[in-house]
């Protein structure tokens, strides 16, 4: 496999012809579309992608270790098909709507400023989770570990406390809507 270090790729369009089979260490990619693109098997390490649009892309066995993503579409992505080894990324003014999270290891992930709509939490763990200034409209959350994770300044979530782990997870007082939801009662 081939070894990329420390490049810079900018404004690129990955949807026509897809981004090497490599491994990518200490990489930039910037304004890149990567939209509907086959990303499987390709390692990241330590890359940042910033203004991407990475809608839809497969990422089968795709390795994604300390990765920042900033202020990127990424609509639609199977993240449970990654490879689990060392899974780490930090997401920052994003559009994640409609990815899916199911099953995977996410411990301390951070999301800041950023659109969860339907997205897929079910069975994942997401202990000591920063859901900082996040809209979760839709999103879903079943037998989810939310141990000790943040969601003070989270929107728009609905998480039911008898099938989630909530114990000493840190939700605001306007949020606790969120947490009563199913009960079908009236909250002023």
């Amino acid at each position: 496999m081939e070894y990329i270090e420390e490049e810079v790729f900018e404004n690129q369009d990955f949807s026509t012809v897809n981004l090497s089979m490599a491994e990518y260490d200490n990489c930039r990619f910037v304004n890149c579309t990567f939209s509907n693109s086959d990303l499987s098997n390709v390692v990241f390490l330590e890359c940042e992608f910033d203004s991407c649009d990475l809608s839809n892309v497969k990422v089968n066995h795709t390795a994604f270790r300390d990765i920042q993503f900033k202020s990127c579409k990424m609509l639609g992505i199977a993240f449970q098909d990654c490879n689990k080894l060392l899974l780490s990324f930090t997401f920052t003014d994003c559009m994640l709507n409609l990815s899916s999270f199911y099953q995977l290891k996410l411990k301390a992930i951070q999301f800041v400023n950023c659109q969860l709509h339907e997205v897929d939490f079910a069975e994942t763990d997401l202990t000591h989770a920063l859901f900082a200034n996040c809209d979760l409209a839709g999103a879903v959350f079943e037998f989810t570990n939310l141990e000790k994770a943040d969601l003070i300044l989270a929107s728009n979530y609905s998480i039911h406390p008898e099938s989630n782990k909530i114990k000493q997870a840190k939700f605001s007082a306007q949020g606790l809507a969120g947490l009563l939801q199913q009960y079908d009662i009236v909250i002023k």
